[in-house]
């Protein structure tokens, strides 16, 4: 993305910072509210592991991340980069006997690397054939200018339509190939309505990852169904409804770039996360049917209509979708302290 548009790789990173921890927010609202729905228990605490014993026996290992991200960030090229951050891996890694790699490890390493890079470099490859033919052709802009012809100007209408052109574009494509075939077809669409160069690759990057939650070829959520040992297509539609709250981020910061940090102070940034944070609370609890306890019919639609109201960044549409919210959490509260059922929020 730093080379495509032209914006330094520090400047990304911290301007992608805010979405990213929303988005992990928003999987965790979605995982606590179907867990309370269903009753599911965590570890019991003697079995859960302790975090300052594993710090102690491995913590060292962080130190490699750390230093690919400060190597990174003072602007060396990911290949330099991700070389340091090897090299300080095997240094670290001999700090402790339960860490320490033996030559034949390094080897094995070594090989499974090569495997793994041999996918993304084939992958990446087709898509430079993709991008070379579209850039000729000229069918991106045709594409773009389709979509927001289709949409009629409308950009609601075009984030909507861009974002399934996305998930479309992004099933089964590893990470860099994903952002490339995304970025040169379905951004322009964005960019010619006036969205900030920034804001509409990071919306199409963005949905172009969530393709690996989303059907049918919900990559991740197959992954995890044969861990799991669960039904994969089952698997990748329970993903999507935990992540549903999380699909909100890219509309809110197209729609007020304050949330990548694009001409704001860090108060206005808090103030767009925190109303990112209640919206996704809302439409997760419209989508699992719990809030504090199980909501109606007539609820679900409410706590969804008032999550979507928050995605404009308006003061009369923060005002409303906020009341309605507050209004169903404090008629959800009394109903949970009637039934003797206890709550977190």
């Amino acid at each position: 993305m730093a080379e495509f548009i032209g914006i330094p790789y520090a400047r990304i990173t911290l301007a992608a910072a805010i979405p990213a921890v929303l988005y992990f927010t928003g999987v965790g609202i979605g995982v606590h509210l179907e867990a309370r729905r269903t009753g599911l228990k965590g570890l019991p605490p003697d079995r859960v592991p302790q975090l300052g014993r594993i710090l102690r026996e491995r913590g060292q290992l962080l130190i490699p991340v750390l230093g690919l991200i400060v190597v990174m960030a003072t602007g060396a090229t990911p290949v330099k980069a991700a070389l340091y951050a090897i090299a300080l891996a095997l240094v670290v890694s001999a700090f402790s006997p339960k860490t320490r790699l033996k030559p034949g490890d390094i080897l094995d390493a070594l090989e499974q690397g090569a495997r793994g890079a041999l996918g993304v470099a084939a992958a990446t490859a087709a898509a430079g054939m993709i991008v070379g033919s579209v850039t000729l052709t000229g069918l991106g802009l045709k594409l773009a200018n389709g979509l927001v012809t289709l949409a009629k100007g409308n950009l609601l209408l075009t984030m909507f339509y861009t974002m399934i052109t996305s998930l479309i574009l992004g099933m089964g494509s590893p990470t860099t190939a994903n952002y490339v075939i995304t970025s040169t077809i379905a951004a322009p669409a964005l960019v010619h309505l006036g969205v900030p160069l920034l804001a509409a690759h990071l919306f199409v990057f963005y949905f172009g990852i969530v393709a690996d939650l989303t059907p049918p070829v919900a990559l991740a959520a197959y992954a995890g169904a044969g861990v799991a040992k669960g039904e994969p297509m089952r698997t990748g539609i329970n993903a999507t409804k935990l992540a549903v709250g999380a699909f909100l981020i890219p509309y809110i910061f197209v729609m007020s770039p304050q949330l990548l940090l694009v001409n704001t102070t860090f108060l206005g940034a808090v103030r767009v996360a925190l109303g990112a944070i209640v919206g996704m609370v809302s439409i997760e609890s419209g989508v699992q049917g719990w809030l504090l306890v199980e909501a109606n019919v007539l609820e679900r639609i409410l706590l969804a209509t008032a999550g979507l109201m928050l995605i404009h960044p308006g003061l009369v549409t923060d005002m409303i979708g906020l009341s309605l919210f507050l209004a169903l959490y404090l008629g959800q509260r009394r109903r949970a302290r009637k039934q003797g059922i206890s709550y977190l929020l």
